[in-house]
């Protein structure tokens, strides 16, 4: 077996929610409500791992196309979460993070998130970013309208550029994404940063996701040959 390496920035694309309730004959919301629990356990094995970053695809753009009630429990579920969770954040040194579409977050969310992040500006063991109303299409979006607001002659651009302004300015690129349920895409998700990431992809759904499959996915990561386009 490859010696284990931990990617210092890992991200995780949290699907299967709603399958994983449905199989069990009960209504979503139980399925993002055992989601949950799984943040918990997942963000604790990565502080112990010694995992500098961990991303979440928590809620895309497009899921504010699902069902009002769906949306509203969602973002119920993400206030509760951020008022219950600042002494485990302050216990394991986690600072919080959350990048995303603010614009489409309601005042009360929004003060919320600004509250945890501010109050748990200081730890730095790992940096928890919840990725909310994201897409990686905005995201490159929003990140030229920047730079023609800049007024930098276009020509003058570089890579170095677009990733200032985009809003994982600061945070380096995922070396490892997983994603859960099965699915094999990467649904509209940080397309710019991942442009070298390793993928993992677990039939297992999210709320069944455990520090056992999470090292299963460093496992195979640790055993790629990553070129980067070269030859060694």
């Amino acid at each position: 077996m490859a010696e284990r390496i931990i990617p210092q920035h890992i991200s995780i694309i949290m699907d299967g929610n709603g399958r994983w309730a449905k199989a069990r004959g009960q209504q979503r919301a139980c399925g993002h409500i055992e989601g949950v629990e799984r943040v918990r356990d997942i963000t604790t094995a990565c502080v112990e791992l010694g995992v500098r970053y961990l991303s979440l695809y928590t809620f895309s753009e497009e899921n504010w196309n699902r069902p009002a009630e769906e949306v509203n429990a969602l973002m119920g579920l993400m206030m509760k979460s951020i008022e219950g969770e600042y002494d485990t954040m302050m216990r394991n040194g986690v600072r919080f993070r959350v990048l995303g579409n603010r614009a489409r977050l309601s005042d009360i969310l929004l003060e919320a998130i600004t509250n945890l992040e501010n109050a748990t500006s200081g730890n730095a063991n790992m940096d928890m970013i919840i990725m909310l109303s994201y897409s990686g299409k905005w995201d490159i979006l929003q990140a030229a309208r920047k730079l023609m607001e800049s007024g930098k002659p276009a020509e003058q651009l570089d890579y170095s550029d677009i990733d200032a302004a985009l809003v994982t300015a600061g945070i380096p690129d995922p070396e490892l994404v997983i994603r859960t349920s099965g699915e094999k895409r990467i649904s509209n998700y940080m397309l710019w940063q991942t442009a070298y990431s390793e993928f993992v992809f677990t039939d297992t759904l999210w709320p069944d996701f455990r520090k056992e499959q999470l090292l299963e996915a460093i496992d195979e990561y640790s055993s790629r040959d990553r070129r980067f386009g070269k030859v060694k």
